[in-house]
């Protein structure tokens, strides 16, 4: 009897451990993070009812937006060495299964976003349907591709305004915006990183299709526009989202300490420095929404 029960445990936590591979829920939990930034930031008074459903709706959809990739790329996920050993390929879940627990997700997700607003659940299903059914196919057939995953991976942050607010306007576009420049030199980081496992899998992701000066470059320069981006608000014509000139200064520093490796990268084109970027874009992203939220509660 112990026996089995080990058993079940062990069975049953593998089952867990696949399903959070099939929504790389480290991944979610991030992007939830930058919607739960922008409802702070516009939030008054502060909810935590909404910010529940809200968190809890974000988590589903790009939770499902996962699962259907996986589901699409199966075939392509085999040829490559990160990806080799996912549920889908190695068919330890069925793609019946994955099925259900993605559109489950989609269903409930939307549904929770829609008890705050309209809005915030239209752009919420929007993410996901641009994610599926643009960005997935064009991996396999143009580098423009990234800027078509580019838009889903840029609504969390101004989801979380519009969920508090209703309102899409400049405050939340100017926080599309900040977080749609930043795919760039993130994903082109990453991309120049696994450029041969890409190639493996029929990905194409850099905007020339290879590790190359005129690849490096645009990196550097989405890089700039990320910065300029980021500190826009303190110049006072960005609505009710604000920033002051200490908050501007911490992020600005901050764009420097991630736009280091990135020149690097340019003039050398070595991996190491591609690797350096991706780390260093992930903390200015993460840093810059905490600043945003500190700076106007606190204002630095």
């Amino acid at each position: 009897m112990i026996t089995l029960d080990r058993f079940a445990l062990s069975s049953f936590n593998a089952f867990l451990t696949d399903l959070k591979v099939l929504v790389k829920i480290r991944l979610s939990i991030s992007v939830v993070f930058s919607a739960v930034a922008g409802y702070l930031l516009a939030a008054s008074p502060f909810s935590l009812y909404d910010l529940f459903f809200l968190a809890s709706g974000g988590m589903a959809l790009v939770s499902a937006s996962n699962a259907f990739n996986q589901v699409i790329e199966r075939a392509l996920d085999a040829k490559m060495q990160r990806t080799r050993m996912r549920p889908l390929v190695t068919e330890r879940m069925s793609v019946s299964f994955a099925m259900v627990v993605a559109v489950s997700l989609t269903l409930l997700g939307t549904a929770m976003l829609f008890v705050l607003n309209f809005k915030t659940a239209f752009f919420g299903l929007l993410s996901v349907l641009i994610y599926v059914a643009a960005y997935t196919p064009l991996k396999t057939k143009t580098p423009l591709s990234v800027f078509v995953g580019a838009i889903p991976g840029a609504i969390p942050f101004m989801l979380g305004w519009v969920g508090a607010t209703n309102q899409f306007g400049i405050e939340a576009g100017t926080l599309f915006m900040i977080q749609f420049f930043w795919q760039f030199p993130h994903f082109w980081a990453l991309g120049w990183i696994l450029h041969e496992d890409y190639e493996r899998g029929g990905f194409r992701m850099l905007p020339t299709g290879d590790r190359d000066r005129k690849t490096a470059f645009q990196i550097v320069v989405y890089a700039l526009w990320t910065i300029v981006t980021s500190i826009v608000p303190v110049f006072g014509f960005t609505g009710a989202l604000q920033l002051s000139v200490y908050g501007a200064l911490v992020i600005f520093i901050l764009g420097i300490y991630m736009l280091v490796p990135a020149f690097k990268l340019f003039q050398t084109l070595e991996v190491r420095y591609a690797k350096s970027l991706m780390l260093r874009s992930v903390i200015y992203l993460t840093l810059i929404q905490i600043i945003y939220v500190l700076d106007r509660f606190f204002i630095l």
